[in-house]
């Protein structure tokens, strides 16, 4: 159902999940604290099948290229999934699991799973994405919104990739790599030990964002919040770093909150 609401908790930790509005987790508070942009668009929503932009809405799958809906002209962006209902498979008091099936305008049949998992100091969201035919490229990630402010002063970022992909003035990656460069940032930058971001509310939280993928988008120019965005390639990829999916083999990933009061 399209206003289904599911409410996970754990200590003083609360989670909505939105099955019906882009299987997006809605909110995460702490104590009361809300800590993620609210509204229909915000919260943290799935990026399936692709993440970021993709260049013109194309991309190649062997000889055949394939055409997505321009929704952020001239390209397509942050893939089908979140603007779809999804599928309530399990709930429990601290567990939601999501099913999406994919279908038009993404010309391959599949499944995409979606596990959220809370505990008091813990959020932990896994996504796979199965074949139930051929094979075909995918991505995967997560696109949360951070407020800036919880009441105190703004939010810090910290973190210390290898290297950050230069943006064109199209704002996909040109294919060079750089020194990373000082912010405001919508940028992709890797990490090839895995991401590990920390956003600090002075005085008030720290909440770091971790997860075994090498690709990260940090977005901070919007006003009310920040976007520290695990996936498994960078924008384009399906173009550029295409992750397989086969019968035998589906692409998964997962990414980590944990918190700290300060």
């Amino acid at each position: 159902m399209r206003d289904e609401h599911i409410t996970l908790t754990a200590g003083d930790a609360e989670v909505d999940v939105l099955p019906g509005n882009g299987g997006r987790v809605g909110g995460l508070r702490l104590g009361g604290v809300e800590l993620l942009r609210q509204g229909e668009r915000f919260g943290c929503f799935p990026m399936v099948p692709w993440c970021g932009r993709l260049r013109d809405g194309r991309f190649r799958d062997g000889a055949a290229v394939r055409q997505m809906p321009l929704n952020a002209p001239p390209h397509a962006i942050h893939g089908t999934a979140r603007n779809a209902p999804w599928h309530t498979a399990r709930r429990s008091t601290d567990e939601a699991v999501l099913t999406y099936d994919l279908t038009d305008p993404w010309p391959y049949p599949g499944r995409v799973t979606q596990q959220v998992s809370l505990t008091e100091d813990v959020l932990t969201l896994t996504m796979s994405v199965e074949t139930y035919g051929s094979s075909f490229p995918a991505q995967l990630g997560w696109h949360p919104w951070f407020l800036r402010s919880l009441g105190g002063e703004d939010v810090t970022i910290g973190f210390e990739p290898a290297w950050q992909e230069e943006r064109g003035e199209d704002h996909l990656p040109t294919g060079r790599r750089i020194d990373p460069e000082p912010g405001p940032w919508d940028d992709c930058f890797g990490m090839p030990g895995g991401v590990d971001v920390t956003l600090t509310w002075p005085g008030q939280l720290q909440l770091k964002v971790t997860s075994r993928e090498e690709w990260v988008v940090v977005y901070d120019e919007q006003q009310e919040a920040v976007c520290v965005e695990p996936q498994t390639g960078p924008p384009d990829g399906l173009n550029t770093h295409p992750r397989l999916v086969t019968p035998l083999e589906p692409l998964e990933a997962s990414t980590t909150w944990t918190w700290t009061r300060l």
